[in-house]
C-alpha cells in the first residue's frame, strides 16, 4: 500500500505525457530511487528485528543467570556464616575448601586457612583473575579470594604455578631461593602493579612443622593494593600460595595489628 500511493502521483505524469518527452535517464533515476527506498526499507526492518532479538536475547541471560543470593555472594558480614575463633570471638576463621575457588576444585592448591575480623566482608574475584579459564593449568598466578573492609584494609589469596618459579617438581620455598628472591618474582602481585627491592622493609623466614614460610613487610606508595603491604608466602605441591594485607595511609594506623594478627594465622 505505501508503494502504490507514493507512485501514485508520478503514473499519471508518465502515462499522460509522450514516452519520448521524458528522458530515459530520469525514468532510471526514479526506478533506482523506488528500488533503493523500497530496500533500504527492508534493511531498516531486519535492523530492528535484529536488534529486538538482541535485546531479548539480553533480557532472557539476565533471567537465566540469577544474581546470587546475598550469603552466595558473600556480601554480608563473615561473621554470620564463619565460625568464631576461639582464642578471640571478634575473629573468625576461614578454611578454604574445594567448593570455594576453580583452583582448589582443580587440586591445583592445597586447603589453606586464616582469621579475619567477623565484620570484613568477601568481595568478587573477576572471572579473569580467579584463574577459572586457565584450571587445571595455569602459566601465570590468579587470585583464590578477596576480603576487605573499607576502614581496616583488604586481604587476598594468589596462588602462582611451581614451575613459573623453578623446574623442580614440588619444590619446597627453600628450593626456589631467598625471601628476596622470591618476592622478586611476586611482587608485582603483592602491589598490583610493580615492585622495587627498596620498598622491601622486612624479611623473616618463619617453621611451621615442615611447611616453611617468607614473611614480608613493604612500604609501596605507588602500589594500586595500598601504601601498606603485609606479604606470606609458602609452597606446597604445584603452586606457591601468597598471602597478602593490604592498607592505605588512612587506615593503616588503626588497622595495622589486625593485619598483622591475620597474616600470623595464615597456613598451608
Amino acid at each position: 500500500m505505501a508503494t502504490t500511493a507514493s507512485a501514485a502521483p508520478i503514473y499519471p505524469l508518465l502515462s499522460s505525457s509522450p514516452r519520448s518527452s521524458i528522458p530515459e535517464s530520469l525514468t532510471l533515476v526514479v526506478s533506482q530511487h523506488r528500488v533503493s527506498s523500497k530496500d533500504s526499507t527492508i534493511q531498516h526492518c531486519a535492523q530492528v528485528s535484529r536488534r529486538r532479538d538482541f535485546i531479548g536475547g539480553i533480557a532472557l541471560l539476565a533471567a537465566l543467570w540469577r544474581e546470587p543470593l546475598a550469603s552466595e555472594a558473600r556480601e554480608v558480614e563473615v561473621g554470620s556464616y564463619l565460625p568464631p575463633f576461639p582464642s578471640d570471638p571478634s575473629f573468625v576463621i576461614f578454611k578454604a575448601s574445594p567448593k570455594d575457588t576453580p583452583a582448589l576444585r582443580a587440586g591445583n592448591v592445597e586447603p589453606y586457612e586464616f582469621i579475619l575480623p567477623s565484620t570484613w566482608k568477601q568481595a568478587r574475584v573477576a572471572n579473569i583473575l580467579s584463574g577459572n579459564y586457565c584450571q587445571p593449568k595455569c602459566a601465570e598466578p590468579w587470585v583464590e579470594v578477596k576480603f576487605e573492609d573499607e576502614n581496616q584494609g583488604k586481604i587476598q589469596v594468589v596462588a602462582s604455578p611451581l614451575i613459573r618459579l623453578t623446574n623442580k617438581p614440588n619444590a619446597t620455598i627453600e628450593d626456589i631461593g631467598s625471601p628476596e628472591k622470591l618476592i622478586a618474582s611476586l611482587g608485582p602481585f603483592v602491589t598490583g602493579n610493580t615492585f622495587d627491592q627498596d620498598e622491601l622493609l622486612e624479611t623473616s623466614i618463619e617453621k611451621k612443622g615442615d611447611q616453611t614460610y617468607y614473611t614480608y613487610v613493604l612500604e609501596t606508595p605507588f602500589a594500586l593494593t595500598g601504601s601498606h603491604n603485609l606479604a606470606k608466602a609458602t609452597a606446597k605441591g604445584s603452586t606457591v600460595v601468597l598471602f597478602v594485607a593490604s592498607a592505605n595511609d588512612k587506615q593503616w594506623p588503626s588497622s595495622q595489628k589486625t593485619l598483622k594478627a591475620m597474616l600470623d594465622s595464615f597456613q598451608v
